[in-house]
């Protein structure tokens, strides 16, 4: 009998609330200028130097170029740049263009030495940046007048334009060397977008309209954000009418599908959900059980169940998407009886208990999850039930991430990764790329797996040192084919986000293509500067 006591204990949950949610009563929506809504992340920590907004997601910031939205990958338009940045021959060097007349938060004018102080700031080791990995390609940035910056890279890296989606600080924030984490930047931020924030609390932040944006003061003139770390708290005070909307988990967020005044939303994303299995471990890195492991796994029920039909099924980290740079062929069909002549064949009998053993080593490793993420509690519930199916036992630990990091080496990891996904580049080099030899250039989660396979390290580097999209392309499908035949990872899911908006006048911009790090910034309100009545 197959277990799936957490999924359905999920299941149940939602339906109870959805009955305690039907005796409350939300106002109707009237006209107002102001939003509140509420999250389940932190409040504070807005500091681009320290990883904030890296995607183009901070409405107190600009980056030189934003998103536009819109279906599959979204493309970029300027922001603080007056025109995409133009390439030498070989991509190495970008030369952007600076608009000119803006001004920050505090008054002071911004030109190309702001650029330049803040891009030198995340490469700074002195800053601990948790992005500096990410901007690795960059050797130097210099101001060429003040209005304009030239970028040289290390190395063609035609992915480039993704790098110029973060928020631009003041030269001044960052004239003195420091860790980005104790900079004033994280809790009063000064830049150049359509808010300015002007209360932090603990548990709640409110942003103002800055009204001389330069491009145009945005009409909804204050947005108050609450940190509800809670789901079903969230959900209930959205249904008592406090909240104009938040994000919830897919099973809670369809609660609210047929209730008047309300809408969900699930918007497309290129965050995924997966397994790291550490190679150093005996168990979690034995190819044999790996590959087993990925025929074991029943995707399309932890998407029924769990997610609710909000997701794809997950094979690698690369979405469809990518478009030509996915290879729809790669998968791994869901087959308990090949999962089993797999592990036979490599020598894994079963035991009297079920469970097997090689050589003395019983086919066991433990599996971590963040404590406060019920979803990924789920997943790797479901995981684990599927792995035992086969003979594989896997010890669940919950903890928090200052306890998970350690580990990394050795134990699994119920990840989430995408967190840049504008390119096929940012999308995947990190997980599938052999880890780097100098462990401060990369992020400890990179490669959780610890993986390494010159074969697909030489396609990811060729596909990022080359302009021809038909060269990357096919560089990206060779990275797929070559994975399939030794997975390093369990990837499970590919998640639409969930949101539930209370109704009203506002006219929205319509979703784009999410990634990893979502939440209210992101969903129906990642262009609230745009909306209109």
């Amino acid at each position: 009998m197959r277990l799936r006591t957490r999924p359905l204990f999920a299941l149940g949950a939602a339906v109870a609330l959805a009955a305690a949610l039907a005796s409350c009563s939300a106002p109707a929506s009237g006209p107002t200028d102001s939003l509140v809504l509420a999250d389940a992340f932190e409040l504070g920590g807005y500091n681009p130097i320290a990883g904030y907004g890296a995607a183009g997601e901070a409405k107190i910031y600009d980056g030189l170029l934003r998103l536009t939205g819109g279906t599959g990958l979204p493309d970029f338009a300027p922001a603080l740049a007056t025109e995409l940045p133009t390439a030498d021959a070989d991509a190495t060097v970008w030369t952007v263009p600076l608009r000119a007349g803006v001004r920050f938060s505090d008054g002071s004018d911004f030109d190309a030495e702001d650029v330049v102080a803040t891009y030198r700031a995340i490469l700074d080791p002195a800053s601990a940046s948790e992005v500096r990995s990410s901007f690795s390609m960059i050797e130097r940035i210099e101001a060429v007048d003040p209005t304009s910056v030239r970028f040289t890279l290390r190395h063609p890296y035609a992915a480039f334009p993704t790098k110029l989606l973060i928020g631009v600080v003041p030269s001044e924030a960052v004239a003195t060397p420091g860790p980005a984490t104790e900079s004033s930047l994280n809790s009063a931020p000064i830049g150049t977008g359509p808010y300015r924030l002007t209360t932090l609390e603990p548990t709640r932040a409110i942003f103002e309209a800055n009204e001389g944006y330069w491009n145009g003061a945005p009409e909804v003139k204050r947005l108050t954000l609450l940190y509800v770390p809670d789901d079903n708290t969230r959900a209930q005070r959205l249904a008592g009418g406090e909240l104009d909307g938040t994000t919830l988990p897919p099973l809670l967020a369809a609660t609210f599908a047929d209730r008047a005044s309300m809408s969900l939303h699930a918007n497309t994303s290129a965050d995924w959900r997966g397994v790291s299995m550490p190679a150093g471990d005996p168990v979690a890195g034995d190819p044999a059980i790996r590959l087993a492991l990925n025929h074991a796994v029943d995707r399309q029920s932890m998407i029924d169940n769990i997610l609710g039909g909000y997701g794809r099924p997950a094979y690698t980290p690369f979405a469809e998407v990518y478009g030509e740079s996915h290879d729809p062929a790669v998968t791994f069909a869901f087959d308990r009886t090949r999962a089993e002549h797999i592990l036979d064949e490599a020598g894994w009998r079963a035991s009297a208990d079920g469970v097997r053993a090689k050589d003395g080593v019983r086919a066991r490793f433990t599996l971590m999850y963040n404590s406060a993420d019920t979803l990924r509690r789920d997943l790797a519930l479901a995981f684990a039930s599927d792995a035992r199916r086969v003979g594989v036992e896997v010890d669940l630990e919950a903890l928090s991430w200052d306890r998970i990091e350690p580990r990394i080496d050795r134990a699994g990891i119920l990840l989430g990764g995408g967190s840049e996904p504008y390119d096929p580049d940012t999308q995947a080099y990190n997980t599938l790329h052999s880890p780097s030899a100098d462990p401060s250039a990369s992020s400890p989660y990179d490669n959780a797996s610890r993986h390494s396979d010159p074969t697909i390290d030489d396609q990811l580097e060729l596909a990022r040192r080359n302009v021809d999209p038909a060269v990357r392309a096919s560089a990206y499908r060779a990275v797929q084919s070559r994975y399939a035949t030794a997975p390093s990872h369990v990837f499970l899911v590919h998640l639409d986000h969930t949101y539930v908006v209370k109704d009203s006048s506002w006219t929205m911009s319509g979703p784009i293509l999410e990634p990893h790090s979502h939440g209210v910034t992101w969903g129906p309100w990642w262009s609230l500067q745009t909306w209109t009545r």
